[in-house]
């Protein structure tokens, strides 16, 4: 394997090789992430119908239409990764197969949005919201590095195409102004 692909795979002592997906998830390292995961969501739904509430009320119009706005995107954001931790603990007990697995996660979007801390009033949010906003993105970040270590590799085998962005951006701004044969002639 090549630095430049992802990790899919462990070597056993026996020079078999072991998935990183299945090894992780029946890892006590599963269990921590799993547990810091739903204690972020309960922490989350406690702060936005207590304290959150409350703070909120004290806020200029253009700060409240913000915390509105980042606290929907946080709520979401944790609702996915909530998902897709308990898909895979579903996984590790045996509640569905792997194919199932895979269905469902496709189907939750671990998306990258935007981090707000740049955003217009950002730090005029109480310091409640920015902290479980930080937190979530963390757990977001190891949850995306997670998971696309555990994704199979689509042809099967143990190397994933490495994509260079900008090498691809040039190519088609090559192909884009590239001469066409009639202007060619024409010179």
């Amino acid at each position: 394997m090549s630095n430049g692909s992802r990790v899919e795979n462990l070597f056993s002592a026996k020079g078999e090789t072991v998935s990183f997906g299945e090894r992780f998830q029946a890892s006590e390292q599963f269990d921590r992430v799993f547990t810091e995961g739903m204690a972020l969501v309960e922490r989350a739904a406690a702060y936005l119908d207590g304290d959150g509430r409350r703070e909120s009320k004290g806020l200029p119009s253009q700060v409240t239409v913000l915390y509105a706005t980042e606290s929907m995107r946080l709520t979401t954001r944790l609702l996915e990764l909530a998902s897709w931790l308990l898909i895979r603990r579903a996984l590790k007990e045996g509640e569905i197969t792997a194919e199932q697995a895979e269905a469902k996660r496709a189907r939750v979007k671990l998306q990258t949005l935007g981090r707000p801390a740049h955003t217009k009033g950002f730090a005029d949010l109480p310091q409640g919201l920015r902290d479980l906003i930080d937190a979530s993105f963390m757990l977001h970040d190891r949850i995306v590095q997670l998971d696309r270590a555990m994704l199979p590799p689509a042809d099967g085998t143990d190397e994933a195409p490495v994509v260079n962005p900008v090498a691809t951006q040039i190519s088609n701004l090559e192909q884009a102004f590239a001469l066409s044969p009639r202007r060619v002639a024409a010179r």
